[in-house]
């Protein structure tokens, strides 16, 4: 069973910026996705789907920012999923797959830098967590 931690102001505010920030990423890509093609050289198909993809996760991370405590497990995910996502940036950006342009290449490389800082500061606020003791 996964143990209960509270969490702390600047756990909630780092779980806050990344919704707020994934929420801003998945209405420019999935909305403007037509639009950014051209400049950053990624397809259309991609930056919506992957847009698509943002929107259930920033719903998930602002969720779990307005509890007072959750299992352990659950701020995990964004976690993992930050990770997973940067993992993913990678692979478009050097897989050969795609040729970004260098706007492209910018904004890839601008999402890698921002996912793998939330992981951080999300693991940082995970471990400074205080665990609840049930009674």
């Amino acid at each position: 069973m996964s143990s209960l931690v509270q969490l702390s102001p600047f756990l909630r505010r780092v779980l806050l910026a990344d919704a707020a920030f994934s929420v801003a990423g998945a209405a420019l890509m999935a909305f403007g996705a037509a639009l950014l093609a051209g400049p950053t050289g990624i397809p259309t198909s991609l930056l919506l789907s992957a847009g698509l993809a943002l929107f259930p996760y920033a719903a998930y991370v602002a969720w779990l920012a307005t509890r007072r405590a959750v299992p352990r497990a659950a701020i995990w995910v964004p976690i993992v999923l930050n990770v997973v996502w940067a993992a993913d940036c990678a692979l478009v950006l050097f897989g050969g797959r795609y040729a970004p342009t260098p706007l492209g290449e910018l904004f890839i490389g601008a999402q890698i830098v921002a996912v793998l800082a939330f992981a951080e500061l999300e693991f940082i606020g995970l471990r400074r967590a205080s665990a609840l003791v049930p009674h």
